[in-house]
């Protein structure tokens, strides 16, 4: 009952049925905070979810966002709350918005946003692309397994990368 109808806007899939996650992920892949989004779109939560992670991630200071969540209002709240927003404008650019997004560090940040997408994907391929249990709270706390789920596996990568190069480092000595 608390699934929704999803206008994605993408060629060949015009609707789908679900509930939109929004996530926070810090440049080391980790997610910070998460957001089961019912009645609401990305427009309405762009400030609210900086807000949220912020209580608990004070030295969070620069976010990219996503088309669907620009707003003049959403351009300057965020830019009160953070040091760099990276708010791309849907549809046909104003000059400012022509000089503000070719600069070097907006096209850095949007750079770096195609590991947001590649978070998300990781959630819907380790089974977030369907929820088995049943009922709202029961979905929530899916969710939020699946965030805790794919933050060990990020902790994981790194240790092993740690282990390899403490070894390749053994190897050198012994060498």
């Amino acid at each position: 009952p608390y699934t929704e109808w999803l206008n994605k806007g993408k060629a060949g899939v015009p609707v789908e049925l679900g509930v939109t996650v929004g996530i926070v992920e810090d440049q080391h892949q980790f997610i910070l905070h998460h957001r089961v989004m019912q009645q609401e779109v990305d427009v309405d939560i762009a400030v609210l979810i900086i807000q949220e992670t912020q209580k608990r991630f004070p030295q969070l200071s620069s976010c990219s966002f996503d088309q669907g969540f620009h707003s003049v209002p959403n351009q300057r709240q965020l830019a009160d709350v953070l040091e760099t927003v990276i708010l791309p404008k849907k549809g046909r650019l104003s000059k400012t918005d022509q000089v503000r997004q070719q600069q070097v560090v907006f096209i850095e940040g949007r750079c770096q946003h195609a590991a947001v997408e590649s978070a998300i994907h990781a959630l819907e391929v380790h089974g977030l692309d369907r929820c088995p249990d049943r009922g709202l709270p029961a979905f929530k706390r899916y969710i939020a397994l699946a965030v805790v789920a794919r933050n060990l596996q990020i902790l994981g990568r790194y240790i092993q990368k740690m282990e390899q190069n403490i070894e390749q480092e053994r190897c050198k000595k012994a060498a």
